[in-house]
This record gives structure tokens, sequence and C-alpha cells, in this order.
């Protein structure tokens, strides 16, 4: 096996924020992190990658999800609709070549809207009082649903994660099954319905990048997952160098 893994993170539009991904995903690994963004990657560049992290941020544009509602309750200023275009390109290269795959906060609403899924523009004052971001996370309980891939890798069926958003899936996209969701009724994370075949794909709604700030970085819903989607990327790359050899 190659003695560097390579994994693309897409940027959230925050160095600081950006950072957190770096950070957690490198750890004391020979993990090399690169930054994909509109203004200096190209999407042929993508096939090189080993894995991907489709990050959070801004709200989508509304007309992905095929809503022409645009001043909503706590929408952004001003959307970024060159970061949504090249992001949804990004999630569709990694089905094309087959890359592990993971998704979050945003990330995972960005999945579930080129698969035909819509959102919910603002879950509400309630909701957001124990979901948004104001000058920290919250923090929140949610349900594992057990069967789940997600299920496989916490091994646990109840737990506490981060929050930072105001928006949430509303209609599920195509091929995507629900693996969680908090006690409110919002979704917290998908996966594939159907994983034969498919590269490894897990998207969240929580921030374990930033759990570190809470001193949860060691619960399963953050340690875990970062240790499973590097144990992918290794067994993609024996896989593809095994290909190669035949």
């Amino acid at each position: 096996m190659k003695s560097v893994i390579k994994i693309g993170v897409t940027y959230t539009g925050s160095d600081e924020k950006h950072s957190n991904y770096v950070h957690w995903l490198k750890g004391n690994d020979a993990i090399e992190i690169t930054t994909l963004s509109t203004l200096d990657s190209d999407l042929d560049a993508i096939k090189g990658f080993d894995g991907i992290v489709l990050s959070g941020g801004v709200d989508m544009h509304p007309e992905y999800y095929k809503n022409d509602v645009i001043n909503y309750p706590n929408a952004p200023l001003h959307f970024d609709k060159k970061r949504d275009e090249f992001e949804m390109a990004v999630f569709k290269s990694t089905q094309q070549y087959q890359l592990p795959l993971l998704g979050v906060c945003r990330g995972m609403q960005l999945i579930n809207c080129v698969l035909g899924g819509t959102l919910t523009q603002d879950i509400g004052a309630t909701a957001n009082a124990i979901h948004r971001f104001e000058e920290h996370d919250k923090a929140h309980g949610i349900h594992i649903v057990k069967g789940t891939l997600l299920s496989e890798i916490t091994g646990v069926d109840r737990t506490i994660t981060n929050s930072a958003h105001h928006q949430c899936i509303d209609v599920l996209g195509e091929g995507l099954t629900i693996n969680c969701g908090s006690d409110d009724g919002i979704i917290e994370g998908v996966e594939w319905t159907k994983k034969e075949n498919k590269s490894f794909f897990l998207a969240i709604q929580w921030h374990p990048e930033r759990m570190y700030k809470f001193h949860l970085n060691d619960l399963p819903v953050a340690k875990n997952i970062r240790d499973r989607f590097l144990k992918e990327i290794k067994i993609s790359i024996e896989n593809k160098q095994a290909s190669q050899v035949k």
C-alpha cells in the first residue's frame, strides 16, 4: 500500500473551521489533506484522491432542491451557487470513481438534494434552540437505527452529538436510508439503502471534527467514524492496487 493517504476536503468557507477537519482526519497518521474549492480545484483531479469529505458551511441555494423561497428565517445574506455546483459535481465524481465518502452537515444535505431530496429551510424556533449554532455548538441526544452501517460503526443505540444547523432533510433522496435521528424527529444521518457494489458512504448532521472542543472526541460518533473512514479508504486502495496487478 502507498505510504500516504490522500483525502480531499471541500472548503467550509472559514479557515478556522476547515482546520478542524484537517486536524481530525490527520491525527498522527500519514495523511495528506487537500482543500477542494471552486478557486483552485480541477474536477478531473478527484479521481486521484483516496477519499472525499463534503464539509459543512453556508445553506445551499434553494433552487437546488426545487424551492424558490430565498427569504426564509435564518437564511444567509449570500448564497454560494458556485460552491453548490462544484460540490454536487464532486459528489458525482466520488460515485464515478468509487471513492469512500463522508458527508458532514451541509455535505449531507447537499447529497440528499443531488439525489432528488428536499430540505426543510428552517426547523423553527423550538428546534433551533436545540440544534442551531449561536455562540457555540449545541448538544443533544440521538438514537441510532439498529442494523445500519452507523450502528455497526458506533456500536451504540443512543449517544450525544454536537449540533450547528437550522435546516434538515425533508424528503429523503433516492437510494438513501435514515440511520439516526434526534428526539424531536430530525434526520441526523443517512447512508445507502443498498450498499452492494458501492464504495463506502456515510453522511451525518453533526460535526465530529470539532467535538474535541467539548471533550467528546473519543465518543464513537467521532472517533469510530474517523477510524472506519480511514479503514475503508485503505481497503479501497488495496482493492484498486490488486485490480491493477490483474
